[in-house]
């Protein structure tokens, strides 16, 4: 599957910004799963610095700096991505989780060891016993990984509302537990946060999902604006992806921006301004279908 993404931030403030410098994860990733063909950002306001390196996730990140006075700025970054999702591999057959979890604590390659660096605490996900207790009833003794995570996800789905409105990014995941509320980061970070207190690798993917659906198939939730879910590293596979806002595993209909160990490391654009005053944000997404050459 061939996608263009058009991803538009406009910022609008109450008196002239006379400096901004903003740092962007807006170019999909190339990865196992998908290829970037074309990106391109677009910035209203020309920038006296323009810039672009791979970060420590292997992210590409543009750094910008505006000069010209403005009480609006308009960054638009437009991707064309090729889809081809792997296999997935039979639930029942992958490593048991608790064997899962020693063989990341083991192994020495370089897979493995790189893996590893996310089963540790990060900016928006600390490991903690509620956490352990809400993903009990999925990681029962002895079940494969990827069967738990599924089951996991299903649960996080079913027993939780996507609610705009009832958080912000900084609501903590014991807030969210308790209240069942949330979007699409909050339920990534509550995976993450499960696995990682069971001694489990998870990692933040940003992303997109398409917009218009094939004809009679189901609206996914988070259509026209930024996406995020988690992946799971599973021993002698590789990472697998979970989408918990919409329970299912990525396929084809998601297109990865960039992933790391929480929202904190791969959000769209964060940056600091002088001036401006008050401000406000509009966000639009509008992922399309190409035709296959």
């Amino acid at each position: 599957m061939k996608y263009q993404v058009v991803h538009k931030n406009q910022y609008y403030y109450a008196r002239n910004v006379s400096l901004c410098h903003n740092l962007a994860h807006l170019t999909a990733r190339d990865c196992g799963g998908q290829t970037c063909l074309s990106h391109e950002l677009q910035i209203s306001s020309p920038p006296v610095v323009l810039s672009t390196r791979t970060d420590y996730f292997g992210n590409l990140v543009t750094f910008f700096t505006v000069q010209e006075p403005h009480r609006k700025l308009d960054v638009t970054a437009v991707n064309v991505v090729e889809v081809h999702p792997r296999p997935i591999p039979d639930p029942a057959k992958t490593t048991p989780w608790e064997e899962a979890r020693r063989l990341l604590r083991l192994r020495r390659d370089e897979e493995t060891l790189d893996a590893y660096q996310f089963a540790f605490d990060s900016h928006y996900v600390k490991a903690d016993p509620q956490l352990t207790a809400f993903a009990a009833p999925s990681f029962t003794p002895g079940r494969p990984l990827l069967e738990a995570a599924l089951d996991l996800t299903h649960r996080i789905y079913s027993e939780f509302t996507f609610d705009s409105s009832a958080t912000t990014i900084d609501t903590p995941l014991d807030e969210l537990l308790k209240n069942r509320r949330g979007v699409c980061q909050d339920f990534a970070h509550l995976g993450i946060g499960c696995l990682r207190s069971l001694g489990l690798a998870a990692r933040y993917v940003s992303g997109y999902l398409l917009t218009n659906p094939p004809p009679g198939q189901k609206r996914l939730i988070g259509a026209d604006m930024s996406h995020a879910w988690l992946s799971v590293f599973i021993p002698d596979f590789g990472w697998i992806d979970f989408d918990p806002t919409n329970d299912v595993i990525p396929r084809e209909k998601h297109i990865t921006l960039a992933w790391g160990r929480d929202y904190d490391d791969v959000s769209p654009i964060k940056g600091v301004i002088l001036g401006g005053g008050r401000h406000s944000i509009n966000v639009g997404v509008d992922v399309i279908q190409l035709q296959s050459a």
